[in-house]
């Protein structure tokens, strides 16, 4: 399997499926993951600033990487520390709506 497929069917798969049952349940997640949460998005921060170094040192695009950096992972981290009382709209702009 390739790494390109790999990451795709991981964030289908696993990131996925975290933002639609954190977007589904809304405030009644349990507690620990507001903590995955927060720890996520600072992961996420820390290796995509990484990877925007990396392809600006290479001459590449990294557009995708400032995403990650400026939007992902600010908006885990903002819900991670904000948890019951994360304004609905945040929830809605993470593309962590339900129905």
């Amino acid at each position: 399997m390739s790494a390109s497929l790999f990451v795709h069917l991981f964030h289908i798969l696993i990131v996925g499926g975290l933002f639609l049952y954190v977007g589904i349940t809304r405030t009644n997640i349990p507690n620990f993951m507001y903590y995955v949460l927060l720890v996520l998005g600072g992961i996420i921060i820390l290796y995509h600033a990484y990877k925007v170094y990396k392809k600006i040192k290479e001459g590449s695009n990294p557009w995708v990487n400032y995403i990650h950096v400026f939007i992902v992972g600010p908006l885990l981290v903002y819900i991670g520390i904000n948890r019951e009382k994360t304004q609905e709209r945040k929830h809605n702009d993470s593309g962590l709506n339900s129905c």
